[in-house]
């Protein structure tokens, strides 16, 4: 039996919640570009889970952007799908089944770009979301006229200019406006891209300033693992437990995160937010910004090196050992949490580490630490160096932990070998490929044989890290103590050993 609308009367599973007929009747408030599972398992979950309450009350219609892949499996199933939520919660195994249908149909920017125009002039709608990925927001010289429009900046412009027409200018007509492309001050680059646009088309100035005056586009942060789709086995198991096949079935962590730049007129619209915690409205979102970049970005950034080299394939292999356990939380408690360059209250910085563990401790995500590895030197001059910095600003010591990451990242980067435009990196014997913007330039350092010639000439290098690395009293020289132990006794050794003295 196929997920469907029509045979949700034959869908009895236990644990599985199922949506009643009224819901589909409720009016189309939401214009959403992408179909991805970032915002199945966000934006649309939060959305369908205030519409079962009674709360907000509409649902979405979704815009396929691309060319690429299809809408077939929302059509056959009439835009239902089931989110499965798994992992762990405050300790707690979670598992829940939810059959969501906050999503009233999809349409295809390609072939339906009429339709998509004739919903701008639907007096019900409140609310644009997207997420086209980070390239999504760029602006591209685009023509609105065109049918439809080429870049995702232009198809908005000619949505926004279609409703402007629709109903001649007024106030009320204007929109909320949130990206969740995973961007600093993704609303407000939207919105100037937009902007300008506009200016680009030579659009009339009435309509510019409408656009200025009654949209709001609110800075946002996602924060959820949806992996999507699980693998066949896993899928196999689900379908048999569901006693339903869905073709757009979909994995999620229990933690959610949804915070909103916005005040309380915009907050009053999205009456979403009343119904869970992880959706947050207010006029500063740096706090949650700040606590994902260091905490938890900052943490897998710190531990990828060490864990991968260490042996473990995925976070959660990681987290069965004790060893990196008390490595990850004293890490994230005693150092990053005390030395974030922004105001964070110790108790939100613990309790948000306590679901960080959560997370990485999840058995149903299966996150890979060689991709975690991926870029890893913009990663740490992003999400660690502030927070080294700040450490040393604050207390003027060395922060072991970091350091012992900081280990973890130049044995990584140690080039072994460069073959066919790749490199490679070799630890006890185990080969891997480094995947790095920068690792032209590791290759270069790593051709002297003497191991402590290339920690100091690295760390010694004030224009690789745009900081003096130097002027931090006794941390390179605490980075080279453990990047020797690792050489000679390994990763766990040299963690055991390090943590019994810290």
């Amino acid at each position: 039996m196929i997920l469907s609308r029509y045979n949700l009367k034959n869908i009895n599973t236990p644990d599985v919640v199922v949506p009643v007929q009224e819901l589909f009747e409720l009016p189309e408030k939401v214009l959403q570009f992408g179909t991805g599972v970032l915002l199945r398992g966000l934006p649309d979950y939060f959305i369908d889970k205030a519409n079962r309450m009674g709360i907000f009350n509409g649902r979405i219609v979704v815009v396929k952007s691309t060319d690429q892949g299809s809408s077939a499996a929302f059509d056959k199933q009439d835009s239902l799908y089931t989110l499965c939520v798994r992992g762990v919660e405050n300790e707690t195994k979670v598992e829940e089944n939810i059959i969501c249908s906050s999503i009233s149909r999809v349409l295809s920017a390609a072939s339906d770009w009429k339709s998509i125009l004739e919903f701008a002039h639907n007096p019900n709608l409140q609310v644009i979301i997207s997420n086209t990925t980070e390239v999504g927001i760029s602006l591209v010289n685009d023509d609105v006229q065109r049918h439809p429009p080429v870049s995702f900046p232009g198809k908005l412009l000619a949505v926004l200019f279609e409703r402007y027409q629709a109903f001649n200018g007024s106030e009320k007509s204007g929109l909320i406006i949130i990206p969740t492309e995973l961007i600093s001050d993704n609303g407000k680059k939207l919105e100037a891209i937009i902007l300008e646009l506009a200016h680009l088309n030579g659009m009339r100035p009435a309509f510019i300033d409408w656009l200025e005056t009654n949209n709001r586009f609110c800075n946002s942060l996602v924060d959820r693992i949806v992996p999507g789709k699980p693998d066949i086995g896993t899928l196999e198991l689900l379908h048999k437990d569901l006693a339903y096949t869905d073709d757009l079935l979909t994995i999620a962590e229990p933690y959610r995160l949804w915070a909103i730049e916005g005040d309380e007129n915009i907050a009053a619209v999205l009456s979403f937010s009343q119904v869970d915690e992880g959706v947050i409205v207010s006029p500063n979102i740096d706090l949650y910004r700040e606590l994902k970049l260091r905490m938890l970005n900052g943490t897998h950034t710190l531990s990828c090196g060490l864990a991968f080299l260490a042996g473990f394939e995925t976070v959660k292999s990681a987290m069965d050992n004790k060893v990196l356990v008390q490595y990850i939380t004293q890490l994230m408690c005693k150092e990053i949490a005390l030395a974030i360059p922004y105001p964070v209250e110790e108790k939100t910085a613990n309790d948000f580490a306590l679901k960080v563990i959560d997370r990485f401790s999840n058995p149903y995500i299966q996150h890979l630490w060689i991709n975690i590895t991926q870029q890893y030197s913009t990663k740490i001059k992003m999400r660690v160096i502030p927070v080294l910095l700040q450490h040393y600003n604050k207390f003027n010591t060395v922060p072991d932990h970091i350091a012992m990451g900081f280990a973890g990242y130049l044995c990584f980067m140690k080039v072994s070998k460069k073959e066919n435009g790749q490199y490679f990196g070799d630890f006890n014997n185990h080969e891997y490929q480094i995947v790095d913007d920068q690792v032209e330039y590791f290759y270069r350092k790593s051709q002297n044989d003497d191991e402590t010639d290339f920690v100091d000439v690295v760390l010694n290098d004030k224009a690789f890290w745009a900081a003096d690395l130097t002027a931090l009293p006794g941390f390179i020289k605490a980075v080279n103590k453990n990047f020797n132990s690792m050489q000679e006794h390994g990763v766990l050794e040299t963690l055991d050993k390090a943590l019994v003295i810290i």
